[in-house]
């Protein structure tokens, strides 16, 4: 049972000293995925990658609802699927008509005539995030590698020793994850 595990199963049995002192062990880690998340994004975007990691755990570790990780490997899929909901809240709050839905941030230093992407990249991500929800309801074991893969930045090797299943099997439901999602954003 690694560090991390151990400090788990404390923080699930009531110990707040294991809050403190599991934070210098995953605080790295988690930074690496946030930060390949938000290079995924376009620039200016109001989250930073530290703010993301933040916030991913305080909904993992800082919040009052009981969890029960069995492992290391649990542990980052669910700080993965936090960052997920964490990135797809922003993007709806950037679309809501009461923050002002259609109209764009603009920084003089930036406008461009690329602009107009950003607005496509949120309707994409919230697209995504219903045709993963579809996924998951089908075959929630291939969600599951996506999530880990598109929102936590893991590479098909990390993300298949997190799920415990061979490289080999995470290529193939890789494969047929991305062409179901791309048929179900297309619309076939």
């Amino acid at each position: 049972m690694s560090d991390v595990t151990r400090l788990l199963d404390q923080i699930q049995q009531g110990d707040p000293s294991a809050t403190e002192r599991l934070w210098p062990l995953v605080y790295d880690e988690l930074r690496k995925l946030a930060a390949a998340k938000m290079a995924q994004e376009k620039p200016g975007q109001t989250l930073q990658a530290t703010g993301l990691v933040h916030e991913a755990y305080l909904r993992l570790v800082g919040s009052q609802k009981e969890y029960a990780w069995d492992s290391r490997g649990h542990f980052f899929t669910a700080a993965a699927e936090a960052m997920r909901r964490i990135l797809i809240e922003q993007a709806r709050r950037k679309q809501s008509q009461k923050r002002g839905g259609e109209l764009q941030r603009l920084c003089w230093d930036e406008v461009s005539p690329t602009f107009a992407q950003d607005e496509r990249t949120a309707d994409e991500l919230l697209m995504l995030d219903e045709a993963l929800t579809l996924l998951e309801a089908e075959d929630p074991a291939k969600a599951k590698l996506v999530k880990l893969r598109f929102f936590a930045g893991l590479t098909l090797e990390e993300a298949s020793a997190s799920l415990g299943i061979s490289v080999a099997t995470a290529k193939r439901h890789w494969i047929y994850a991305r062409a179901w999602l791309f048929g179900k954003i297309a619309g076939q």
